[in-house]
């Protein structure tokens, strides 16, 4: 790949991972309209490490608190909200975790196709709007509970399909579950902690298994491109979250399925 479509697909992947418009839905369009190459197992890793870094970096207070709190609760047996929270995020990433280690090459084989992802984006996208304008929002993440979480958990398992998004179907899961926009974009965010970190265990150790010659440098640039421009996506989105709601999202979902169709048909 050359630099501009290493910058070009790192700033796709940081500014659309945390948004609840599909990050896949995105990446497949510069193949389909530009016909650029396949970008490989290592910069698919470098980018998740990117945006990893990213939500660790903005979430780190909340984090570090997290982790006190929950390794307080291992010593003394005693919880405390946080620990609580901890817990549930932990138990809440098993079924993603297991359903797509086993199910993972039967997703890239059968469901990773344009119309495939036109659909999810279109549906998962009004299906958002609904959970948004029928939302509750009185809750915060410290009260998703147990059964919330395992709820939210289960509905990251459809972020396996292309184009649903994972903070999408997660945030419209916590939206049903009567939280408010900001807790069920927090609980969406932190949740992606351990999934992102285990899909990049996982895209490392079949890395190092393979021969693939590497582009240090262009590694780095997309590391680089996909963790800054995750950090303001996260930043300008709680921003917009609080003044607009998910409306705005929802409309571009639409939009995006509107235009795969065109350019798939």
């Amino acid at each position: 790949m050359t630099t501009f479509q290493i910058v070009v697909l790192a700033l796709i992947q940081g500014l659309t991972e945390f948004l609840p418009i599909s990050s896949s839905a995105h990446l497949i369009l510069p193949s389909i309209l530009l016909d650029w190459p396949d970008q490989g197992l290592a910069f698919d890793l470098v980018l998740n490490i990117g945006t990893l870094g990213a939500v660790l970096i903005y979430f780190r207070r909340d984090i570090g608190r997290m982790c006190g709190a929950w390794c307080y609760s291992l010593k003394t047996k005693q919880q405390t909200p946080d620990s609580k929270l901890t817990w549930w995020i932990l138990y809440a990433t098993l079924p993603a975790a297991v359903i797509g280690f086993l199910g993972k090459d039967l997703v890239e084989m059968y469901l990773r196709s344009g119309y495939v992802i036109a659909v999810t984006t279109l549906v998962f996208g009004l299906l958002l709007g609904w959970a948004d304008f029928r939302a509750k929002r009185i809750k915060t993440e410290h009260q998703t509970g147990f059964k919330g979480a395992m709820i939210i958990g289960f509905a990251q398992v459809l972020a396996l399909i292309p184009g649903t998004s994972r903070s999408g179907i997660t945030i419209t899961a916590a939206l049903m579950l009567g939280l408010t926009r900001e807790a069920a974009a927090r609980f969406s965010f932190l949740m992606s902690v351990p999934i992102i970190a285990m899909a990049s265990g996982y895209d490392l150790l079949k890395f190092i298994l393979s021969e693939q010659s590497v582009d240090w440098q262009g590694l780095l640039i997309g590391a680089g491109v996909s963790f800054i421009s995750a950090i303001l996506c996260i930043h300008v989105f709680l921003i917009i979250l609080n003044k607009m709601g998910m409306l705005p999202f929802v409309i571009y979902r639409v939009l995006l399925a509107a235009l795969l169709f065109y350019v798939l048909s």
